[in-house]
């Protein structure tokens, strides 16, 4: 008797054709690599990895967000720890007390300036010098970030002068500027201006650049022109970014003003810094170093407000 006879379906037959074609091609992979002289590389196995661990603390995770009490923590302890250091070295007597004097001798040094007035003078003639000038570079700068972000025209006319500029320290002007401006206030605005305009440009270039094309896109498939797309769209978008710029430059502009004010001043914290320098009176330089350390960290937290404020959707 003969059993009963076994149908192929076409599923298992098409099946069967795809295993003899891989078969095929298998063979005539391992032929192709024979001939060529070798055989076929033998790659050991990759080594087995244990599992990620989990931190205990988010302080030690990447990008973990940690609690405000954390971080308030952290933040008093950046100033805590830097004032015990110098508590202890002032203490000891490890470095003496010309060079580094101690913290209550520099608040006292502080108190007898501030209480003569002149502690005050000096300040407003800082902060007015470092407005001035800065705030020109601001003026400047930004108008031309924008037009060097948003037009590439712009970019490949402006950047490589401006890619040159900018290393040039500001400090090198210092004669040139005394010979055209003179010993008064435009030449220490100038050297604020120079030192902190290159810099802030590039920096709003680049946040501009950031904006997706594909607002852009939209806009004008929407019926936008050129002009209300600047000012509704690349701005807004731009302004956090430009914002954070100023800040950072900001502080640049701080430090550029010490310099400016070693050209024939008579007020200004940094003339201040170099008259008590010549009669070795650390305990006033230490007094203005935090006044001016003050006076930026308060600039450095309005305008960190104010960028909360004007962008709260950028994060």
């Amino acid at each position: 008797m003969t059993g009963p006879t076994q149908r192929t379906t076409p599923a298992g037959t098409a099946e069967a054709r795809a295993a003899e074609a891989q078969e095929v091609e298998q063979r005539l992979a391992e032929q192709q690599e024979s001939a060529r002289g070798g055989a076929r590389p033998d790659w050991s196995p990759l080594p087995r990895r244990a599992g990620l661990k989990q931190s205990a603390s988010p302080l030690f995770s990447l990008r973990a967000p940690i609690s405000a009490a954390s971080r308030w923590t952290l933040a008093g302890l950046s100033f805590a720890i830097p004032f015990l250091a110098w508590i202890v070295l002032s203490i000891s007597g490890a470095v003496d007390s010309t060079f580094l004097p101690s913290p209550a001798a520099v608040v006292k040094a502080g108190v007898d300036m501030a209480s003569t007035g002149e502690l005050f003078d000096d300040l407003w003639a800082t902060t007015q010098r470092v407005l001035e000038g800065f705030g020109l570079a601001v003026l400047v700068s930004v108008p031309l970030g924008i037009l060097m972000g948003t037009f590439t025209a712009g970019q490949a006319f402006f950047e490589p002068l401006i890619g040159l500029l900018r290393y040039l320290p500001a400090s090198a002007f210092i004669p040139l500027l005394i010979i055209w401006l003179g010993l008064g206030e435009p030449s220490k605005i100038a050297i604020l201006f120079i030192g902190t305009v290159f810099f802030n440009t590039l920096m709003t270039a680049d946040v501009v650049r950031g904006l997706p094309d594909s607002l852009i896109d939209v806009s004008y498939t929407l019926g936008a022109r050129r002009g209300e797309v600047l000012r509704k769209i690349v701005v807004p978008h731009s302004l956090p970014g430009m914002i954070d710029a100023i800040r950072v430059n900001a502080a640049a502009a701080w430090n550029f003003v010490v310099v400016a004010e070693l050209i024939n001043s008579s007020a200004g914290l940094g003339y201040r810094i170099v008259r008590a320098q010549r009669f070795l009176q650390t305990d006033k330089i230490f007094a203005v170093l935090v006044v001016i350390g003050i006076a930026g960290l308060v600039i450095d937290v309005l305008l960190r407000l104010l960028r909360t404020r004007v962008g709260k959707w950028a994060g």
